[in-house]
C-alpha cells in the first residue's frame, strides 16, 4: 500500500505527516511508501521516510 496525502502549503511540518505516521504504526510492513504531495518548490524525503514531492512534477 501507498499513502498520498496532498497539502496545500508550500512546506510540510511534523503536523502535517501526523495522519501518515499514525496509518505507518497501524499498517506497518504493508504500508510500502508514504506520501505528501504540496506546492513547494524541491521534493525531498523527510528523515522520517515520507516523501514530500511538489504538485508541479506530477504533471507536463
Amino acid at each position: 500500500m501507498v499513502a498520498v496525502e496532498v497539502k496545500l502549503g508550500a512546506s510540510v511540518t511534523d503536523a502535517h505527516v501526523r495522519h501518515l505516521r499514525w496509518l505507518r504504526t497501524q499498517i506497518g510492513d504493508d504500508l510500502i511508501n508514504a506520501v505528501v504531495i504540496n506546492t513547494g518548490p524541491h521534493a525531498y524525503r523527510r528523515p522520517d521516510g515520507i516523501a514530500v514531492i511538489p504538485a508541479a512534477l506530477l504533471g507536463p
